[in-house]
């Protein structure tokens, strides 16, 4: 149901985890309890109030995700980086309620709410889910929703209907729509596109990862000559009041396609990943679904989006939004390697060299229009 929150954004930030991942840091006054002993308390049924049949477990970058019957529970891991703080109880004590709060804008019943991990006094080896103690974790709390109505899946099943993607599109008008524009200056705006490009450009052709220099330099050229031709399109889209604050991590994974789309797994733990262009956003999920060999659902978002909010945005400025934020992707797909080793090289130099196909592919259109 959740899977890893890599953003894009995060490929600007060069954070270190600040804490380890298996215990507290030695200011939190909490008892001192390993994350494998937590995850192991969490793996067993028995420790759930409903008593499931059985718990299937996840583990993402930076949280465990713990499957029940009926329910999914998330305990965030003890990280500690420039752009996120999970080092502490109560930090991640207000990032699961932070959590909750912002996914329940476009996943409504689904965020049931936060779950303290306690231990008694007396007895810190035996841990409690939602009972009373020494709090010595939290839990985000939420319902499980079927896995064959991910958009994802459905795309890979062939199984996704035109009707699907134009609700989904209505709702994110609707959201969108409701956002207040966010405070920012266009060359704010425009300089973290210049930022990001820049930056993307430098890391990508590293000698680590051996990938083409130059058929990187020529898309990142073309990406900043966009940025410098057409600043206006930026700036107006400023003026429009089209920067809000949005989902953040807007992917086919994190789409279900029940009987009325619900949309999960938003960018809570840094306000200022969220702070997009709706255009930009709706770019983003076009973009990944055209990755998995669904581009008729970009159409279909955009059509839609269009009738709906009147708000006719530039095909060159859509197709910039869709290469910039596959070249970002790329730099995220690549950082796999350092992750895990030779063994998965050739599986993430794949998928990067996927996401420079879209970049290259979509910065060119852009000069079309």
């Amino acid at each position: 149901m959740l899977r890893i929150l890599y953003h894009w954004r995060l490929a600007t930030t060069a954070g270190r985890v600040c804490v380890t991942m298996s215990t507290e840091p030695t200011d939190d006054p909490t008892p001192s309890i390993a994350l494998e002993t937590k995850v192991d308390f969490l793996n067993q049924p028995e420790s759930y109030p409903e008593q499931p049949h059985r718990v299937e477990t996840l583990e993402t970058h930076t949280s465990w995700i713990f499957l029940t019957d009926a329910f999914a529970y998330k305990l965030k891991k003890p990280l500690c980086y420039e752009f996120l703080d999970f080092s502490t109880v109560d930090a991640r004590r207000r990032n699961c309620e932070a959590e909750v709060q912002l996914n329940r804008r476009l996943a409504h019943d689904v965020y049931l709410g936060t779950v303290p991990l306690t231990v008694q006094p007396h007895d810190a080896a035996a841990m409690h889910l939602g009972s009373n103690g020494k709090v010595v974790d939290w839990l985000v709390k939420m319902r499980r929703l079927p896995s064959h109505w991910v958009l994802e899946q459905k795309i890979k099943n062939h199984t996704v209907k035109a009707n699907d993607i134009a609700k989904v599109a209505m709702v994110l008008a609707d959201f969108y729509e409701k956002a207040p524009p966010v405070a920012i200056s266009p060359a704010e705006y425009h300089n973290r596109f210049v930022t990001d490009v820049c930056v993307t450009l430098n890391e990508l052709t590293g000698p680590d990862y051996e990938l083409s220099t130059t058929w990187i330099k020529v898309i990142t050229d073309a990406q900043l000559q966009f940025l410098q031709n057409q600043a206006a399109l930026f700036t107006r889209r400023v003026q429009e009041g089209r920067i809000i604050e949005a989902h953040g991590d807007l992917r086919p994974e994190h789409i279900y396609l029940g009987n009325e789309p619900i949309i999960v797994d938003c960018l809570e733990f840094n306000r200022e990943f969220r702070i997009l262009d709706s255009v930009d956003e709706l770019a983003f999920l076009a973009m990944e679904c055209e990755r998995l060999a669904a581009p008729d659902i970009g159409n279909i978002l955009f059509a839609t989006y269009r009738q709906i909010t009147s708000d006719n945005p530039p095909h060159a400025l859509t197709h910039f939004y869709m290469s910039y934020r596959a070249m970002l992707w790329a730099k995220l797909a690549i950082r796999h390697i350092n992750r895990h080793g030779t063994g998965k090289r050739s599986k993430w130099i794949s998928r990067t060299e996927d996401y420079l196909h879209l970049a290259e592919n979509h910065i060119e259109q852009s000069r079309c229009h």
